[in-house]
This record gives C-alpha cells, structure tokens and sequence, in this order.
C-alpha cells in the first residue's frame, strides 16, 4: 500500500454539484468522471467554468451540495480533508519568504511531527529529483519563478501524496520557462507514479502534458478524452474551438434538401460530400468547420478546379502570412470571417491583400447543429 490506506485503482466522480452560498445557479452541474490510477488529467475550460471549484470539492475545500467522490470504491467525500492524502500546488507558490528552501519544502513534515532523520532524508530526495540541491539554504525571494515553483512542488512530494492537485501552477510563469517547468511536472509525474489532476486555462499545455484531458464550459463537462480523441473527435463546437492552436476554422450557413449550403451570397454544392442521412427536410441552420492544417491554397495550375464537386473550395482575401520556419500561417477572410490556413511551405514575396482559393478535402470537415452545438458529421 503506498501513501497510507487510500491507495486507489481510480477515482469516480458521481453526480457532482456544487452551489456557492447566496448564488442561484449551480457552479457544478452533474459532474461525472472517472481517472485511471497513475494517470495524469489536465481540466480545462476558460475563467469561470468550474475547474478550480472542482479541484477544490475533489481536496474537501470546498463542500458539495451533491453526488459523491469515490477512491478505489471508498467514499472520499466523507473523509476529513486532512485524511485524504492529498497534497495541493496552487499558482501562487504559497511558500513562506522567511523560510529557506529546506524549511519550506520540511515545514508540512514538520506539522507531522516526522522525526528529524526522516524530514532530512525525504527533503534531500525530493531536492535531488527537482534540483534543487544547491539551494536550499536560500530564501524565495533568491530563486526565479522556475525555481520557487519546484520548491511548491517539493513540499508537496515530501508528504508522498496520492494524488496530486495543481491548480494553474504555471500561470506566474513567461512562456520560456513554462515550457522548461512543465518538462519538469511531467518528469516528477513519472517518477512518483501517482494521479496528478491538474487546472490550466491553456489547451496547449494540456494537450503537451495530459494522459486525458476534461474540458468545461459553464459548470458542465463537455467531453473527456484523451489529446488526440478531443482534437480529432471533438462531440461539440466547443470542444472543437476550444482545443487546437490556431483553433478550428468554422463557417455558419443553411443546409437545404438539396445539399445546398448557403453562406451568405454563396452556394456550395455538398451533394458528394454530405451523406443524405444528415439532410434536412427543411432548410436548417448548420456550422461547418475544419482545422488551419486541413487548409490549404490551391496553386496557380490548380486555379480554375475550384468546382470540382468533391471538394469544398472557397473564395478567400489573403490579409497577411506568418513564417514560422517550420510551416507559415495564413491569416484571411472569407464570408466576414477570419480564417487561418496553416501550410508547410513558405509563401514567397510579399503575400498580402491578395485573393485565393482554399480548399479542404471533404474527410477534413465536421458539421455541427447550430441550435445545439452537437456534432452532425462524421457520426
């Protein structure tokens, strides 16, 4: 048994809700999860979604109104907050600056009443994984973000929880150096081989770190899924928008009888891209949209193809383009909309105010209900 008696296979989370005092609508709403043990589960969603909240109920910071939380079948909501062996890396450090380094990372041992020899030990360890040995006689305020942000993390290792919880642990940090300290999380994750549920607003950093990724909108669970299954997969136009950078390209039209979509002024024949299970009987408002690599300009000799009826071509303004070495983004316009192509070549000269045609291979495209957000196609 590792940590204590809680050590658990998974943890489900059953009908959970949440309502702060003096509000009227719920900050949780019918949460259902379920993590495997060891794995690593990033919750996104934009400010105000829930997902610290939910951090929160999960460590017992907060009471839940109802549902239950299950670790290896044992009802953990019921246990003191103290109990639960868990330990909490929020985005502030939370570190004491009179305090050096050893002191902070041994202050939670300390409250523990662990004997001198084992704080010692422990302390030394959890400093040599997150190298930190060189600094522990000094104060916070002598390290950088990087450095203050692994001492909150060492202070949370020493106690051997079972469960890791970080919320935003990386938003203090410039983008150089979140990159660098998000290698380092994911290193301590693998080494100590617990379950790290972990809070960001940023999809990218998810997307890097994650086993399986929770996404939120409004208190709700949108879809959970692993990288790969929320960006190719996505259930709804959130997910879809929401996870990928630059995010999803959409169009919002009317799909007739006919295959006809209307965006605009423009008709596009869908007649061979559309299945006739997903036309309507009456004209329906729909959203169609496709990913900035699925996106492609057609090249001079191809001009003049555009109306192959197998493939979804459009009119776009090319405003400007990005090299970014690697691949170059397009950013246009086309039906009032910003649109971002993202290509593996350079485009050379100056590119700009300049019309073309884009084209998107029909596998590449997802519809969605505009009225309910929910994905049409592909099934």
């Amino acid at each position: 048994m590792k940590g204590g008696s809680y050590f658990m296979d998974k943890i489900e989370i059953k009908h959970l809700y949440k309502k702060y005092p003096g509000r009227s609508n719920y900050t949780l709403k019918d949460i259902n999860l379920s993590i495997k043990d060891k794995q690593f589960v990033a919750i996104v969603g934009p400010s105000g979604c829930g997902k610290s909240t939910l951090l929160r109920c999960f460590a017992g910071l907060e009471e839940i109104n109802k549902g239950e939380v299950l670790v290896n079948g044992k009802n953990f909501d019921k246990i003191d907050p103290r109990n639960r062996n868990v330990a909490m890396v929020f985005q502030d450090y939370a570190l004491y600056p009179h305090m050096t380094v050893f002191k902070n990372m041994a202050y939670n041992l300390k409250i523990a009443k662990k004997d001198k020899e084992t704080i010692e030990q422990k302390v030394t360890e959890a400093a040599e994984k997150l190298k930190l040995t060189d600094y522990l006689q000094q104060k916070p305020a002598q390290l950088s973000g990087g450095q203050r942000q692994r001492v909150a993390l060492g202070r949370a290792m020493v106690r051997d929880p079972e469960i890791f919880l970080m919320d935003e642990p990386l938003s203090n940090l410039d983008a150089k150096l979140r990159v660098k300290t998000r290698q380092d999380i994911i290193d301590l994750h693998r080494q100590l081989g617990t379950i790290t549920m972990y809070v960001t607003h940023d999809q990218a950093e998810a997307m890097a770190l994650a086993d399986q990724i929770v996404v939120m909108r409004d208190g709700i669970l949108m879809q959970t899924g692993t990288p790969a299954e929320l960006y190719d997969d996505p259930h709804n136009i959130f997910v879809a928008r929401f996870i990928g950078s630059p995010s999803m390209n959409i169009f919002r039209g009317f799909l007739d009888s006919k295959a006809q979509f209307k965006v605009g002024k423009t008709t596009y024949n869908l007649k061979n891209i559309v299945p006739k299970s997903l036309l309507p009987v009456d004209e329906q408002e729909i959203f169609i949209g496709f990913r900035p690599e699925q996106t492609r300009p057609l090249l001079p000799s191809e001009e003049g193809k555009e109306n192959d009826k197998d493939k979804f071509t459009f009119k776009a303004q090319l405003n400007y383009a990005e090299y970014m070495g690697a691949y170059t983004l397009l950013y246009l316009e086309a039906h009032e909309r910003s649109i971002v192509a993202q290509i593996y070549r350079k485009i050379e000269g100056s590119p700009h105010n300049r019309q073309v045609t884009m084209e998107v291979t029909p596998k590449d495209l997802y519809f969605f209900n505009a009225d309910t957000g929910q994905r049409m196609y592909p099934q």
